[in-house]
Formats: C-alpha cells, sequence, structure tokens
C-alpha cells in the first residue's frame, strides 16, 4: 500500500490539501513533502518557518504510526491516516488522524525541557513536546477509533525557539 493522491479542494478562503497514507515508517518522507510544497504556497512563510511545519508533520505522523502499529493485537489494523493542510490568509492548519484508539496527552511522563542536555537521555517521547514548541496552537481531538491532531502555524513563530 502506498500514499493515496492527494487531493486539493478550494473553500472560498481556503484551500484544503489532503493525503491518506498507509500507517507504515516508510511514507513519512511523503508527509514531509507534501507540507513543505503546501507551505511553499503562502509567501508568507519563510524556509525556517517551512522546516517547523515540515518537522512537525514528521512528528506528528510517526507518532499516528507508531500509535496504530502499536494497537495492532491479532488483527489487521491498517486502516490510513489523514493529513490535512488548511491553508488560510496567513495561517497553515494542518491535522494528523489516526486509528491508533486514543491517549491522554496529560497523562505522558514528562521529561526534562526539549533544550535541556539532560533530555539526551530519553530516546522516546520527543515528538509532543517539540510539536508544542513549533506550533502556535495543539489541541488533540479524540476520533473515532483515535486521534485527531490540530496544529495551527502562522508565518512566524509565536513560541520559543529552539536555540
Amino acid at each position: 500500500m502506498s500514499a493515496e493522491p492527494i487531493a486539493s479542494v478550494s473553500d472560498g478562503d481556503e484551500e484544503v490539501i489532503e493525503l491518506v497514507i498507509p500507517p507504515r515508517p516508510d511514507v513519512v518522507s511523503v508527509a514531509r513533502l507534501v507540507v513543505g510544497a503546501a507551505v511553499a504556497m503562502d509567501p508568507a512563510f519563510d524556509e525556517e518557518r517551512s522546516a517547523d511545519l515540515r518537522l512537525a508533520a514528521s512528528e506528528a505522523c510517526t507518532n499516528a504510526i507508531e500509535a496504530q502499529l502499536a494497537r495492532r493485537t491479532g488483527h489487521d489494523d491498517s486502516r490510513s491516516i489523514i493529513l490535512r493542510c488548511s491553508l488560510g490568509r496567513e495561517r497553515i492548519v494542518m491535522t494528523v488522524q489516526d486509528h491508533g484508539g486514543g491517549f491522554d496527552p496529560d497523562a505522558l511522563v514528562a521529561h526534562p525541557e526539549v533544550t535541556d542536555p539532560a533530555r539526551l537521555d530519553h530516546e522516546d517521547g520527543l515528538g509532543i513536546p517539540l510539536i508544542r514548541l513549533l506550533s502556535d496552537e495543539l489541541e488533540f481531538r479524540d476520533s473515532p477509533g483515535g486521534t485527531t491532531v490540530v496544529m495551527t502555524f502562522g508565518p512566524r513563530p509565536t513560541t520559543g525557539r529552539i536555540g
């Protein structure tokens, strides 16, 4: 199974690009490419901000894939993961929807801050803190059988930058 064709729909002032991917790690690079192309459509987003969105997409898609693969228990749960980019006026809302069973983001084990050198002692658990750092707004929504991560980005970051 490979990534399905990209759908692009114009909804008034907003363009929506959707990519349907299988829960396989080798397609995360396709998600990054699609997000990069979507961001390039808005001249208000520079290359550095585009890199933020590509990284956030990678982390969110990787988390979705891992959650869905971990949920497989004797049955084939190969339902697709949906990446959606809604391009508005100097604002991009990116969503990643999975079928991984859902989780409570407030129950995640706390690790040292992303910028703390002690963070290097922890191999997993970097994705969500990194997405929080890169996005202007972040929301986790329950969706049928899983989670939808909603990330909002403006052309310039409103949160801290990794220095």
